[in-house]
């Protein structure tokens, strides 16, 4: 029986969501969790992707596979944010088809990167406050040239296990928000590892003028990681958003950002 999970987290803490041997991770502390509240039968929490060292999740999706049925939901809902630390909660807890999985079965995900204008010692592990003001008007025009399906290999890291680096980008752009602070809100099918901080880098090269709008679709078409800039800092990243097929016994839950 499979159960999906809606959740959150604050990545300040741990070093991003997968599994590490050496060091935390929000998959290990949940895992932990299951084990305590399933046992003597642990279950293994499986992610709608990866986050980076210090990047967030105001929205996540994950799955777990039991062999007995789960009585009471909420209750299991109850007591595992009662055992999971105060920067990861659960919102639901539910049954679904065994076809449905929180990775593979994902047809959209969007992120923020978010910028504080102003020095914020609340914001400085919830968005990057830059030593410069970019441009923003030349940002989106960049940002234009992404929309679409296309070979991201120069926003990807190097030496990853994926079979191709092609991604459909379907939002991309920079917005105010809060009055007074910007975040860049990108929808894609799928990301590549390390692909937003990467954009986002290169973008404040054109927003600060080191390189033109023309450029920066010259790096997207050289599929040459080495052509674009230094990833953005995590704490400005966090996933919001992700969606699946209607049916196979999901629904959502959580009041979207996007």
């Amino acid at each position: 029986m499979r159960y999906f999970v809606e959740l959150a987290y604050d990545g300040t803490n741990y070093h991003g969501w997968q599994l590490q041997p050496n060091a935390s991770s929000v998959q290990g502390v949940i895992n932990d969790a299951l084990a305590k509240l399933l046992r003597p039968n642990p279950a293994y929490i499986v992610g709608c992707g990866r986050t980076d060292t210090g990047v967030h999740a105001d929205y996540f999706v994950a799955h777990f596979d039991v062999e007995q049925p789960i009585e009471d939901v909420d209750y299991a809902k109850f007591k595992l944010n009662s055992i999971l630390p105060p920067d990861v909660a659960v919102y639901s807890i539910q049954l679904v088809d065994d076809e449905l999985h929180s990775r593979f079965s994902a047809t959209e995900r969007t992120y923020f990167y978010r910028l504080t204008t102003e020095k914020s010692p609340q914001m400085r592990w919830r968005a990057f406050h830059p030593y410069f003001a970019p441009n923003y008007d030349l940002m989106n025009r960049a940002a234009e040239k992404m929309i679409g399906v296309q070979d991201f290999t120069s926003f990807s890291r190097l030496h990853t296990q994926t079979n191709n680096n092609i991604c459909d980008v379907r939002a991309a752009q920079w917005e105010l928000y809060d009055g007074c602070n910007w975040q860049f809100r990108i929808t894609a099918n799928r990301f590549l590892r390390n692909m937003v901080r990467a954009v986002v880098g290169t973008l404040f090269d054109v927003g600060r003028g080191k390189i033109s709008i023309e450029q920066f679709g010259d790096i997207i078409e050289a599929k040459n990681r080495a052509l674009a800039s230094t990833s953005a800092a995590p704490q400005g990243l966090s996933l919001v958003d992700v969606v699946y097929p209607e049916g196979h016994g999901f629904q959502r839950r959580v009041k979207g950002l996007v």
